[in-house]
C-alpha cells in the first residue's frame, strides 16, 4: 500500500476526529461558562461546520486544473465562496476572543479561545476529509 491508499482509508477517520475535537472545545466553554452565552458567539461556530460541508460538497476529482479549460467554473466559485465563508467565521471568532478578554462583562477569554480553536479544527477537518476522499 502506498500513502495515497492509506490517506483515502485513514483521512476521513482524521478529518472526523479533529472535527470531534473542535466541537468538544466548545460544548466544554460553554457548560464551563459562568454567565450565558449569547447566540452571537455561536454563529462562527455554525459556519465553519457550514463551511466545512461546502468544501465536502465537491468532489476533488471533478475539478479540472488546466488554466484553459472553463468547464467547471461552478465547482471553482462553490470553493471560493467556501473558502470565504471560512476565513470571515475565524475571523468573526477572534474578533470575538478580543472582544472577551477586553471586557468583563461577557463570558471568559477561555469562550472566545475555545471558539477560535473550535472553528480552526472544524476547518482543518474539512480539508482534511476533502484532500483524502475522491470517490
Amino acid at each position: 500500500m502506498d500513502y495515497g491508499e492509506l490517506w483515502a482509508i485513514f483521512g476521513p477517520g482524521v478529518a472526523g476526529a479533529v472535527f470531534g475535537a473542535g466541537w468538544w472545545f466548545w460544548v466544554d466553554a460553554v457548560v464551563c461558562s459562568a454567565v450565558k452565552v449569547s447566540f452571537l458567539h455561536y454563529l462562527p461556530c455554525i459556519f465553519a461546520s457550514l463551511a466545512a460541508l461546502m468544501f465536502n460538497c465537491v468532489k476533488k476529482d471533478d475539478i479540472n486544473y488546466s488554466p484553459y479549460e472553463e468547464g467547471e467554473w461552478r465547482l471553482k466559485l462553490w470553493l471560493f465562496l467556501a473558502y470565504v465563508v471560512s476565513f470571515v467565521s475565524l475571523a468573526a471568532s477572534v474578533g470575538l476572543l478580543v472582544q472577551d478578554s477586553l471586557t468583563d462583562k461577557g463570558p471568559s477569554t477561555w469562550t472566545g479561545v475555545a471558539g477560535v480553536l473550535q472553528c480552526v479544527f472544524v476547518l482543518i477537518s474539512g480539508l482534511v476529509y476533502w484532500t483524502s476522499h475522491s470517490d
